[in-house]
């Protein structure tokens, strides 16, 4: 994404919106620091990763919350 500095977005103001306008946008920075991202109104929000659960073919066993008992169970005991 296209970073500008305060002084050229206002000297160019009128192409960065129209650039933004058709999908581009940019983020104005202040001393290298970015301030504000400025995009179209009409473009879709970014889509965030979608869970989508298990994949198919994958099965959850029965005793899922017992598995592995007898193993922990000998890692919490008193030695002696």
């Amino acid at each position: 994404m296209r970073v500008v500095n305060m002084h050229e977005a206002k000297t160019h103001l009128s192409r960065l919106v129209q650039a933004a306008s058709e999908g581009e946008p940019f983020v104005i920075a202040r001393a290298g620091k970015p301030l504000v991202k400025v995009m179209s109104i009409t473009a879709p929000n970014p889509t965030a990763a979608r869970r989508t659960g298990f994949l198919s073919g994958i099965a959850v066993p029965e005793d899922f919350d017992r598995m592995g008992n007898q193993e922990i169970s000998y890692l919490f005991e008193d030695p002696e």
